[in-house]
């Protein structure tokens, strides 16, 4: 099983500074290998499609919405489920959060325990942008808190950072966290036209996710631009 996930937004709090008022992120679910590689290999022809280059990143929030709209009726032929979380920093205390990086690995592990009934024994691809020693505790923080040790499920194998450019699967996390974070601020979006791929998307406040996981897990001091979305 394959599983990637991207984000829109940032992690920090600052929002005299810019820090975004929303965080949200997106798992995408392949459960067969298989039909990944076909969707993987589909965004050629998406590209020639759309007379792109062949080495076109696709990101939501620089796409034409034409280019949108095609790229989600294509898309959606293929076998893959999607999980969201939506969370509107705003509403909640930013000081149960020791670092922008605490809330990101948080809000990563929120969507993970929402979706991990669907995965086992998966690899999650996460962009590699980050910097390394980012992307290492979050995939020694998810493993930790996702799987159940004691009764000897693991739902996370391992955990990997590529470079979406590289990675047409990173790039449909990417275009499908745009459409959710667009279909929160009551704007023209393309969740619709998805929607039969769509498992869970919620939105979440301070009650719920305080008490639910272990949001305080210390690591250090972290840069803010290390949290900002691409």
């Amino acid at each position: 099983m394959l599983v990637f996930i991207d984000e829109s937004g940032d992690a920090g709090f600052k929002f005299d500074k810019g820090s975004s008022t929303h965080f949200v992120v997106t798992l995408v679910l392949f459960a067969d290998k298989d039909e990944a590689v076909k969707t993987d290999n589909h965004f050629s022809e998406i590209r020639k499609q759309l007379n792109l280059r062949s080495d076109f990143e696709f990101h939501f929030h620089k796409l034409r919405k034409r280019f949108c709209e095609h790229f989600f009726i294509e898309i959606k032929n293929f076998d893959f489920q999607y999980f969201g979380i939506v969370i509107d920093k705003t509403k909640i205390d930013a000081n149960n959060y020791s670092s922008p990086q605490s809330f990101y690995n948080f809000a990563c592990e929120l969507v993970c325990q929402k979706a991990k009934e669907h995965f086992l024994q998966a690899t999650v691809v996460i962009d590699g942008e980050k910097s390394r020693e980012f992307k290492a505790k979050l995939g020694n923080y998810l493993k930790k808190n996702v799987n159940d040790k004691n009764s000897g499920i693991f739902h996370i194998k391992k955990v990997k950072m590529q470079d979406s450019a590289k990675n047409n699967l990173l790039q449909l996390a990417d275009m499908i966290c745009g459409t959710i974070a667009r279909s929160f601020k009551n704007v023209e979006n393309f969740r619709e036209i998805i929607i039969e791929k769509e498992v869970l998307v919620e939105e979440f406040k301070e009650k719920y996710l305080v008490p639910i996981l272990s949001a305080r897990t210390p690591y250090g001091d972290c840069s803010e631009q290390d949290f900002i979305h691409k």
